[in-house]
């Protein structure tokens, strides 16, 4: 399987059984791939605003950008610089630098009391571009109800009831990241990689917008570019949902890749879709059979997600690459 399907995910809210049935269909096709791209109703006007401010923040000078690191985030919250994260199984730092940024809960929420490591609020660069927050705030909201509306799709999919993701995402530390590809010519000998191969931690990643190609995915057939129609959300699947599904759904691998003739910076906006830290991730029976035994021994999200954010060198006082 190498081809990325769109489906309609409006056609899946709005239609009959057998319009249900096909997109159903269609994602689980796709999914083999780890990519899916779908229709979406999110505000133009909206992802203008953001990646304008995004646009503006990124071109400050690098002292100004470092006013919004968040020490100790490891890299959920704030700004992270340049050549950081690196992938997995990578000693190469990548060529991006990030913000990244999530929702608030009140002081008293047992989630923010048990894991207050995890719930750093949004912490943007309000003063170097104002009603910057507000914006980002609101796209998270919309990016993040296009996610839990997503993942009715992939609940019915596996032979769960539609609403088996909703509780285990509300309050969950879902994490928006944008994220700058400097132009590759001030990167002498790093072969046009700005992100090298990787899975997301997460159980789904949406992509509405990117300024640039460059995203590749690992298939079958080898590797092969990311191009969803000019209204389509690339959605991709991460480390937990391949857990969760005993490997039906695998992690979607891919790479950011310059084309070596091709000139200028790179922006896009992610967003991963966490449940919340004390979640237990263990394999859900329908995708356990005799032709498929389970793979995966239960596991706390918050403790797979601490495990992956060490190996991708995003652990402060433990980096693994200098």
């Amino acid at each position: 399987m190498s081809s990325i399907l769109d489906v309609d995910l409006l056609a899946f809210e709005a239609g009959d059984a057998k319009q249900r049935a096909a997109v159903v269909d269609g994602v689980r096709t796709s999914l083999r791939t780890g990519f899916v791209y779908t229709s979406h109703d999110l505000s133009a006007d909206l992802l203008d605003i953001a990646y304008g401010m995004l646009t503006e923040f990124f071109s400050l000078p690098a002292e100004e950008k470092q006013q919004a690191m968040v020490p100790g985030s490891h890299g959920q919250a704030g700004y992270t610089g340049l050549l950081v994260e690196t992938a997995a199984i990578s000693d190469t730092p990548d060529w991006k630098e990030m913000l990244n940024w999530g929702a608030d809960l009140a002081p008293g929420h047992p989630l923010r009391q048990r894991f207050p490591h995890r719930y750093l609020g949004p912490r943007l660069p309000e003063e170097q571009v104002p009603g910057i927050t507000e914006v980002l705030i609101e796209f998270y909201a919309k990016v993040l109800d296009l996610q839990r509306r997503f993942l009715r799709v992939i609940a019915i999919g596996i032979g769960c009831h539609e609403s088996f993701f909703d509780r285990m995402i509300t309050d969950g530390t879902t994490l928006t990241r944008a994220i700058h590809y400097p132009s590759m010519d001030v990167a002498p000998g790093a072969d046009h990689v700005w992100a090298a191969e990787h899975g997301d931690i997460n159980l789904i990643t949406a992509l509405p917008r990117a300024t640039s190609r460059g995203l590749q995915v690992r298939t079958d057939d080898g590797w092969v570019d990311a191009i969803p129609p000019d209204d389509g959300v690339i959605i991709n699947t991460g480390i937990m949902l391949e857990h969760l599904t005993n490997g039906v759904i695998p992690q979607g691998i891919h790479r950011v890749v310059a084309d070596p003739d091709q000139t200028g910076d790179r922006y896009s906006v992610v967003q991963f879709c966490h449940p919340t830290p004390w979640t237990i991730l263990a394999p859900v029976p329908s995708c356990i059979s005799p032709e498929n035994p389970q793979r995966f021994a239960a596991i706390e999200a918050g403790n797979l997600l601490d495990q992956v954010l060490y190996d991708i060198n995003l652990v402060e006082d433990a980096r693994r690459v200098g």
